[in-house]
């Protein structure tokens, strides 16, 4: 199984074969599960990409309540008790993260840190940050794996080490009742996406290392996912298919910036 892994990393990193890292719904931990037909999509499959900043003066763009109705009303307080480490090692509650009264916050999961697809991810919310920045809205990506991994792809992307965390144990993705296995990490059909973001990605991988891979290589059979928060009332929710099964940036910065306030 190790060297399975492995060697698909290795392809990866090549850019020679698929980047597919695919799962089943999540084994352990209690499952929050909305139909795929609940969740917000990327319509067209439009590439995840930095955007112009929205005037203020555009309208909200709602988000359909059908988007979150799958997850636990009380979703806002379960993430809040978990806790994770920021990159440096210290431990943190998320509800210590942002302000849980009407605090705006990206909650991006990464599937791990070793994952050459969440480096592409990991550098479009960068380029983003601004934009989030000159709304109010915190930023905060999690990743599989210990906080040093953490650091080797904040270092090497480069990313904010500010706004990236660790979760080691997969708490949060239990909870979030993220997807977790075999077959979605090598084989989903939702995938084959990422070859659309082939430059993106190549871009993304120059500095990339298989050392910033969790010790633990059954981390890598993680899902990830992208919420918004504001305060503790969860406003949009989207768990990846499969691996590089990103959501649009467009759909984040529609939600999370054009909040009222």
């Amino acid at each position: 199984m190790a060297s399975m892994i492995t060697s698909q990393a290795l392809k990866l990193t090549e850019l020679k074969s698929s980047p597919l890292h695919p799962v089943s719904p999540s084994s352990h931990g209690q499952v929050f599960s909305p139909p795929l037909s609940s969740v917000s999509v990327n319509p067209g499959n439009r590439l995840l990409r930095p955007l112009r900043h929205r005037t203020a003066n555009r309208p909200y763009f709602a988000v359909q309540a059908s988007s979150v109705s799958g997850f636990d009303g009380n979703i806002g307080d379960l993430l809040g008790d978990v806790s994770i480490f920021t990159a440096s090692g210290q431990a943190v509650k998320f509800q210590d993260l942002w302000d849980q009264n009407e605090g705006l916050a990206v909650v991006a999961l990464l599937r791990h840190f070793g994952c050459p697809c969440c480096w592409e991810l990991a550098s479009v919310l960068k380029e983003s940050k601004e934009i989030f920045d000159s709304s109010g809205v915190k930023l905060i990506a999690v990743g599989v794996g210990a906080p040093n991994k953490a650091r080797i792809l904040a270092e090497r992307l480069p990313f904010p080490m500010d706004c990236l965390y660790a979760d080691p144990d997969r708490k949060a993705y239990d909870v979030l009742g993220l997807y977790y296995g075999f077959g979605r990490t090598f084989f989903n059909p939702a995938s084959a996406k990422v070859f659309s973001r082939y430059e993106t990605l190549r871009n993304a991988v120059k500095n990339y290392t298989i050392e910033a891979t969790p010790d633990d290589r059954s981390g890598v059979l993680q899902q990830g996912g992208m919420f918004v928060f504001k305060g503790k009332e969860l406003l949009y929710a989207r768990k990846d298919e499969g691996t590089g099964d990103h959501a649009s940036l467009d759909d984040i910065i529609n939600v999370c910036c054009k909040v009222p306030a």
